[in-house]
């Protein structure tokens, strides 16, 4: 289970890291688009577009439906949710760095000396 998990989260990652594929996912979040429309803002052909958004469903980010001779793509926002709790955890780590941070600028502007212990040889 947990190396299926670490697949997944792999894939989404893999998937987030260009930014070709991040803007289709914006775009897909307005709502449902074709492959053409997914197509329409980039100066790549069809099969390169093609290319990208399966990547984008290997990783589970989108789902692609067939209706007639279209394929038409929608947001699956699922997999983004599980990568941005793992994010979440890196994001407090920096946010209570930078909180620490922030509090010995202000100490240090105030003139306040450090706290006992902390940089102090005496």
């Amino acid at each position: 289970m947990v190396e299926l998990e670490a697949h997944r989260m792999n894939s989404v990652f893999h998937a987030l890291g260009d930014a070709t594929r991040r803007r289709m996912l914006r775009d897909l979040s307005r709502g449902e688009r074709t492959v053409s429309e997914l197509a329409e803002p980039f100066a790549i052909s069809l099969a390169a577009a093609s290319k990208h958004i399966k990547v984008l469903e290997n990783a589970g980010l989108i789902r692609r439906e067939v209706r007639g001779r279209m394929h038409v793509c929608s947001l699956e926002p699922g997999p983004l949710a599980s990568a941005h709790q793992w994010l979440s955890f890196y994001e407090q780590f920096w946010s209570g760095r930078l909180d620490l941070l922030e509090q010995l600028l202000r100490e240090e502007k105030a003139g306040k000396s450090p706290s006992p212990g902390k940089g102090d040889d005496k």
